[in-house]
């Protein structure tokens, strides 16, 4: 593993417990040689992740789209700041360019990029180990919905193995540097083959 992206808020007026974790994934990170690939802004946990992991001697990717460079800030210390013209591109680039993923506390655009890769999980696009920091169980509602759809069988209940859920930062970054992703066959997956 070379490279993880993180998907984060670029909001800014959070509690200190989302800046404190956004701090341990950037400097953990960096404490394990691996590169961040991130939102490319310079504000919010994003900016704060970056920050973090450049401080502490980790190299910084951003991917950011052209329309947001001014509204979040690029940052243009980044070892390298990719500018791009959607975000249908910035997501398909961080995804390609990170090995695994860990979601932090976002908003809606941090939501679509989560879903997406869990997607390409379900479906076997990729075998990429998927970590969530669920800091003061901020993604509590989520799971509750995905508990939802799995108990009205829109879901399959191996969805649950795509993902690893931790309130702390440094379980989640040994979690998916550990290797240990277990991929479900379709049959187990894929809801049409629910019965």
């Amino acid at each position: 593993m070379k490279s993880v992206s993180v998907y984060c808020a670029s909001s800014q007026n959070l509690e200190p417990c989302f800046h404190d974790a956004a701090k341990i994934i950037g400097k953990g990170l960096a404490q394990r040689d691996l590169t961040l690939v991130y939102g490319g802004g310079c504000i919010g946990l994003m900016g704060e992740v970056a920050t973090i992991a450049a401080y502490h001697g980790g190299e910084v990717v951003g991917v950011i789209t052209h329309k947001l460079v001014a509204h979040e800030q690029a940052n243009e210390d980044c070892d390298e700041l990719i500018v791009v013209d959607t975000m249908q591109e910035r997501r398909t680039l961080m995804m390609a360019r990170g090995d695994a993923f860990i979601v932090l506390p976002g908003g809606i655009g941090t939501y679509e990029e989560f879903f997406e890769v869990l997607v390409g999980r379900q479906l076997g696009d990729h075998t990429k180990p998927v970590g969530i920091v669920n800091v003061d169980g901020y993604f509590d509602p989520l799971l509750a919905m995905l508990e939802h759809g799995i108990e009205h069988n829109f879901m399959r209940p191996a969805l649950r193995q795509l993902m690893f859920i931790d309130p702390c930062p440094d379980a989640v970054l040994d979690y998916i540097t550990s290797g240990a992703t277990d991929q479900p066959s379709p049959e187990d997956i894929l809801p049409m083959h629910g019965k």
